[in-house]
Formats: structure tokens, sequence, C-alpha cells
């Protein structure tokens, strides 16, 4: 379980110890302003805390673990991940605003599967990669990973959760192109993505779609074309939370702010503890504290893969890439849906968001880089 005589300290992430650091405090500072007038924030709060708290000793732990040991549990993690997803669908399923996407444990309190599925298909896959890498082009082998895969995603999907969804078929993908499978098998997934975007244009134009539902598309096609949607309250969200960012311009309004001017303050922005928590920081942190917080996630993400470059074997590249993906894209959603580049899809940024579930699933991720990047080459990997 541990492989302290494989560990080299002078190889500890410092830097992504350090970003993470960083973002978990700029994160509950942001949090806190963000609830600082609702009835539980403090309690809001309190969990906030317990989870980061929680997170950290996770993320040493798995830090000083082999992430060797964790492969050899592929098959648990597997199955496991389709446990807690079939479990959605029992009377432990908490369902709010037309979706089953939480559980109600007790003790435990309500928790997100999906996010902790990611995490273990990263693993999984990580394994699997490994131990095909030599018949990695085989069809087999290729229709096997993809079955794999389609099992967990098509139960996220019908939570419903699209977004999770889209966010679990593109880490997917990075895992491929990471594998090092061969173009032309890439090559045929982007020519079938041809028919399946032809069917689901038909299906939506259906008075009942069969597969997404009519909200789905409604969020879709106010973002396309948002003059015909006007008034109808589905890109209300987005708009205020665009107003708030610009008005923070520049150097922002300051954290806590309860100025009539603030949109956040008069109570304008919606969701802003978790999907829209964003809006916040443009609005009282402007342009130039957005821009630091970026910058914070884009050197997380960079580490990463810079770790998987050194990585000592394929599974550790791809673990490191898997987890420089998921939280990339986590980040890349949020904020394109935030400032309107996106259409609405409720994707939580990452130690800013409430919800102990996602932050839980960052650390794990991190902690993993972590123990990859203590047994990394000093060089990159030519086979890489």
């Amino acid at each position: 379980m541990f492989a302290f005589n494989r560990y080299k300290l002078k190889n500890f992430n410092l830097a992504l110890l350090l970003c993470v650091t960083a973002l978990c405090i700029l994160g509950y500072m942001v949090l806190g302003s963000a609830v600082i007038n609702d009835a539980d924030g403090t309690e809001t709060m309190r969990k906030q805390l317990i989870g980061m708290i929680g997170g950290g000793i996770l993320m040493a732990f798995l830090t000083l673990t082999d992430y060797h040991f964790w492969l050899k549990l592929h098959w648990v993690l597997y199955g496991g991940s389709l446990l807690i997803l079939g479990l959605l669908f029992t009377p432990l399923g908490y369902t709010t605003k037309g979706a089953t996407r939480w559980l109600n444990l007790p003790a435990l309190g309500r928790l997100q599967p999906s996010e902790f599925v990611k995490a273990a298909v990263i693993v999984f896959f990580a394994w699997f990669f490994q131990k095909y890498r030599d018949r990695i082009n085989k069809p087999a082998v290729v229709f096997s990973a993809f079955g794999l895969f389609l099992v967990p995603a098509v139960m996220i999907f019908l939570e419903p959760d699209l977004s999770t969804t889209l966010t679990f078929v593109l880490l997917f993908l990075v895992l491929l192109y990471m594998s090092q499978i061969s173009y032309k098998w890439l090559g045929g997934m982007a020519a079938c993505t041809i028919p399946v975007a032809g069917f689901l244009v038909w299906d939506s134009m259906q008075e009942n779609p069969l597969i997404l539902k009519r909200y789905m598309l409604n969020r879709l096609f106010s973002f396309l074309n948002p003059d015909e949607f006007s008034g109808s309250g589905l890109t209300a969200q987005q708009d205020r939370a665009i107003m708030a960012i610009s008005s923070g311009r520049l150097s922002g309004k300051g954290l806590f702010n309860a100025s009539f001017d603030s949109v956040k303050a008069g109570n304008f922005l919606s969701e802003e503890n978790c999907d829209f928590v964003f809006a916040v920081v443009g609005e009282e942190l402007g342009f130039w504290g957005s821009a630091a917080i970026l910058a914070l996630f884009a050197l997380t993400v960079f580490l990463c893969f810079r770790t998987a470059s050194k990585a000592p074997d394929l599974a550790g590249r791809l673990i490191c890439a898997g987890s420089g993906a998921f939280l990339g894209l986590q980040v890349f959603f949020n904020i394109g849906v935030t400032s309107g580049v996106l259409p609405n899809t409720g994707v939580v940024l990452p130690f800013f968001s409430h919800g102990i579930s996602s932050l839980l699933s960052a650390f794990i991720c991190l902690g993993l880089v972590m123990n990859v990047a203590l047994q990394r080459r000093d060089t990159e990997n030519p086979e890489w």
C-alpha cells in the first residue's frame, strides 16, 4: 500500500500543493461572501470547512499511498461506481428540480455519486489501458473499453444529468487519446458523431423527444436564439451573472460587499453559491482577481499534465492526464456558462462551489497526482 522506498522527496510537487491551498482559501472566502445573506449561510460554511479539512487529509493519505495499490482494486472501484449510481434509483435517491442526482445517506447526509465516479473511472481506465497497452488498437479491446464506459455514462444520463454526462464523455476521450490509440480509431469516432448529431437534431424537433428532455433543449435553444425566448426566464441566470461580472470592472467591489449597486447583495443572482459562484468572483474581485484565479486553475491543470509527461508508466500518465482534464473541463464549463459563452449546463466550480462531493473528488484526483509525482522520472519518458 505504501512504497516509501520508491518515493523521491525532491519530486514532491510543492507547486501543485500551493496552488490547491490558494484555491481552497480563495474559494472559501468567495463562498462566504456568496452566502453572507443566506439564512443557512453559517451551516453552509461549516460544511464546506469540514469538506476542505477532510479533503486535505484524504489528499495527504493518497499522496503517501502508492497509486498502484488503487490500480489493483480496479474492479472494486468500477463495481462500486455502478452500485452507488444504481442506488439513485432506489428510495435513497433524492430528487430535486426533476433530477435524481443525490443520495440521502444516514449520518453522511447528501452525496452526489457521479462526482466520485469520475475519479474511480480515471483509475479504472488507467489500469485497463495499461493492461491492454500492446493490444490497444484491437477491435475487441476498443469495443470493450467503450462498453465499460457506456454503462456508467448511461446511468448518469438517466438521472438525468446531461452536463456531467458531457464531462464524462470528454474525459473518456482524453484518456483514449493519451493511451496512444491509433488516429484511425479517433477519426472513426469523429465520423460517427455526424449521424449521431443528425439524429439528435431530428429528435429535438419532435413533440416528445426520445433522448434529450424538453428543458434541456429549451436551454440550448434559448442560448442560440435568446431573442425568441426573451421573457421566458430561461436566460435570466446567465444575464444576471454577466451583469454582475461586468459591474466588477478591473478591481471589483470587494469581498462581502453589500453596497446598493451590488448585484449579489440585491439578490439578483441565483445559485450564486454553486453553479454561478464565478459571478461573485467577477463582481467582487474584478478582472484582475478573476484572472488570478483562472491562472491558478490553469497552473494546476498544467502541473497535472506536466507530471503525466514524467510518469513512471502509462497508468500513472493516465491518472495525471485524466485528473487534469477533469479539473480543466469543470472550470471551462462553469466559467463558460457564467460568462455566457456556453449554454446553461449546471457544472460546479472546483473549490469554490458549495458541495462536499465535488470538493472530495477534486482532492482525490489531486492526491493521486501527487503520488505519481513522488515516483516520476527525472526526465520525460521518451515513450510518451
